[in-house]
């Protein structure tokens, strides 16, 4: 039963995720035809991009913490439903501002998946395989990205923007599976119960978790290191993403065409990148995969950035984009470097404080590339690689945290007799 569990949960993730992603560049799809139709100015328009960004950080303090006290399943179902819903209402609004909040509500349900999905992978998949299985779940990325593409190339054309929309409630069949097939995290509901038991003991309010936990006991450095690297790198990655297309385009002359096969070839070479450097962190730690990662992103997109050729940049395109799976890396990295009861506050705060501060790159980028261009831009986003590896040298090693956070949550099954055998009957 517990390999079964171990499979649902992975594959749960992974359509999660893939359309997490595909809801957040629906829009970027669709912006071109919303200014247009809206009569929006860029600064206008990048807005909703923001708006997004914003609830997505502001998620990692409210889904986390609704994860942590009500359980991994609960949280996906109410992310995925919340995001799908309100990323459809789009397709009902008259004006700008009821696009502006309804983006800001769906961010809500989006950032909360990250870290659910990194917690719950944690707490059923073993040690020495969570690193390749986070990284295969959360590689679904360019898979969303993809789906965003076509629906948006076929969608538009005949039926307009507002149409592309209603196809974020694909969502809702992903939802229902994982409400009928996906159990709860049996280390969650364990920790729960011997914590409520405490509390009938002890006759005390219900304990839930609060975000200033993940700040003490130890924590802290982890915390605000990890939201610093996170930060750095997702700042480059999407100061990059916003406008690498563009570059392609007005700098290095291709076709719009071309620019759509260049980064389709660039996302399969990102998708690559992410199955094996989880394999990779699982032999040699998450932390030196990730260290890779990081100075490897460091190195090539200068070089991209400055390729003239096009056959070059054809195939340096994917060789960067190889060197992206520490997005996927974070996923085990950062729900190990916490214990089970604060484990999807921990990891979501990383992850999603990082986002929100990435939010204003796109714009940031955008004023730089006026005043020296989009080359030495994209060259501006490779130091911040760097800067962000630079932090990674000074994070723990997470294989004895891990070991450390199992004892710990066996040890408290223990405090209980009965617990763990009432969880398995259920199982």
């Amino acid at each position: 039963m517990k390999d079964t569990v171990k499979w649902r949960v992975l594959f749960g993730g992974f359509f999660s995720y893939t359309f997490d992603a595909m809801d957040i560049l629906l829009l970027a799809m669709c912006l071109q035809a919303i200014m247009a139709d809206l009569q929006l100015a860029p600064a206008a328009a990048g807005m909703l991009a923001t708006s997004t960004m914003i609830g997505v950080a502001l998620s990692a303090v409210i889904m986390g913490w609704f994860s942590d006290n009500y359980g991994r399943r609960a949280a996906l179902l109410v992310s995925l439903v919340s995001f799908s819903i309100f990323t459809m209402a789009i397709a009902l609004t008259t004006n700008y501002w009821e696009i502006l909040v309804l983006r800001f509500v769906a961010g809500l349900g989006l950032g909360g998946l990250w870290g659910v999905i990194s917690a719950y992978i944690s707490e059923t998949w073993p040690i020495h395989q969570r690193g390749r299985a986070a990284a295969f779940a959360l590689s679904s990325f360019p898979l969303g990205v993809a789906l965003a593409a076509y629906f948006a190339g076929q969608i538009i054309p005949d039926y307009g923007w507002r149409a592309v929309f209603w196809t974020a409630g694909l969502a809702v069949p992903v939802a229902i599976y994982i409400y009928f097939f996906v159990p709860e995290s049996a280390t969650w509901k364990a920790q729960h119960e011997v914590r409520n038991k405490a509390e009938e003991r002890d006759r005390k309010k219900h304990d839930s978790v609060t975000l200033d936990e993940i700040f003490t006991k130890g924590l802290a450095k982890s915390t605000i290191l990890g939201a610093l690297v996170a930060g750095l790198s997702l700042s480059a990655y999407w100061g990059t993403t916003t406008w690498l297309p563009t570059y392609l385009v007005k700098e290095r002359g291709l076709s719009v065409s071309d620019m759509g096969m260049f980064m389709t070839v660039l996302s399969v070479g990102m998708f690559i990148g992410y199955q094996l450097f989880g394999w990779l962190a699982d032999a040699i730690g998450k932390r030196r995969a990730l260290l890779v990662t990081l100075f490897g992103c460091a190195v090539t997109l200068p070089m991209y950035a400055f390729a003239t050729d096009r056959m070059v940049l054809l195939w340096l395109g994917p060789v960067y984009a190889f060197f992206i799976a520490w997005v996927g890396l974070f996923g085990s990295y950062f729900g190990e470097l916490y214990p089970t009861r604060v484990r999807a506050t921990g990891a979501g705060f990383c992850f999603n404080i990082g986002r929100g501060i990435s939010a204003f790159a796109p714009v940031l980028f955008g004023g730089l590339a006026q005043m020296i261009g989009l080359q030495l831009s994209l060259g501006v986003c490779g130091t911040l690689f760097l800067l962000a590896g630079i932090v990674m040298l000074f994070m723990p090693n997470t294989e004895a945290l891990a070991q450390k956070h199992s004892a710990e949550d066996e040890a408290a099954r223990e405090l209980e007799p009965g617990i763990a055998a009432g969880l398995a009957s259920r199982a």
